[in-house]
């Protein structure tokens, strides 16, 4: 049986990773970054997913429920980026409303959300930087592939998350759909003094911590981080690669992993890595 999700990524998304975002004082910091999110992008291209689902924690947050978005379209631009970017992707409005249903089965509050136009054909969402950023990658490469977008919520456990992941393969497998799940992440957001957060050595110990478990291919150690801990290194990833991993479990857990590149040049840090069907 072939697998449902035909590649897996943890992709950063502050404006570095992507070169024509930037101006030429910021365009030289975040190389590594940026030339493994264009790799990642041709990745998933080769993988010729017939869906990208998206996990990000930039879009909105509903308390105590995840969500999944339901417009027809989701479009935006990286407004505070020095050269914004624009992006529009289609929705696959029918296997939302699957994931949905399929999530709050298992036991993970979910609602659908959508905007604007209250005909489904007429609404266009917001496109967070989340998502817009890895997608500007893989749309490159791949062209407009339909896209689901997931939200996920801090206020829910770890488990949670898990379930989450699975039930939207599980959905996708009996959809008959190949999916590319990309978990939207940034890590520690203590690394400088000068940033907005301000410094703290958690975030450091984090990224180790998160680099060495996904080198491994050990994604199921995620589940036993402390919380308390998550939140000290100011971390914007724990829960979307929760997520990413209940997706691999879901289908077998046999993936090889590779980290195409891990730096944090400015406060926060940045892991770039894919997770591909291992070969028998």
């Amino acid at each position: 049986m072939s697998a449902t999700v035909c590649i897996g990524v943890i992709a950063p998304h502050g404006d570095l990773a992507v070169p024509e975002a930037c101006d030429e004082q910021t365009r030289m910091l975040a190389v590594q970054t940026q030339r493994a999110m264009d790799l990642m992008g041709r990745r998933v291209a080769s993988a010729e997913p017939d869906v990208v689902v998206v996990a990000t924690p930039h879009n909105v947050h509903i308390g105590g429920h995840m969500a999944v978005l339901t417009p027809s379209n989701v479009a935006g631009q990286l407004e505070e980026a020095a050269s914004p970017v624009t992006l529009q992707s289609p929705v696959d409005r029918e296997l939302a409303l699957a994931m949905q249903a399929s999530m709050s089965g298992a036991g993970v509050p979910t609602v659908t959300v959508s905007f604007g136009g209250n005909v489904p054909a007429e609404a266009v969402a917001p496109l967070d930087w989340g998502t817009l950023i890895p997608l500007w990658h893989i749309t490159r490469h791949a062209g407009q592939v339909p896209v689901v977008v997931v939200a996920p919520a801090r206020d829910l456990d770890a488990a949670a998350h898990v379930r989450a992941g699975s039930a939207i393969v599980a959905t996708a497998r009996g959809a008959g759909y190949r999916v590319a799940f990309v978990a939207s992440a940034d890590q520690g957001h203590g690394h400088d003094a000068e940033g907005p957060y301000g410094f703290h050595p958690e975030s450091a110990v984090f990224d180790d911590q998160v680099t060495d478990v996904v080198r491994r291919g050990a994604l199921s150690e995620l589940t036993a981080f402390d919380p308390a801990a998550v939140h000290a290194a100011a971390a914007d990833s724990w829960w979307q690669m929760l997520m990413l991993h209940g997706a691999l479990q879901e289908d077998g857990g046999l993936f090889s992993s590779e980290v195409l590149a891990y730096e944090a040049p400015t406060y926060y840090g940045m892991l770039t890595a894919v997770f591909e069907p291992a070969t028998p």
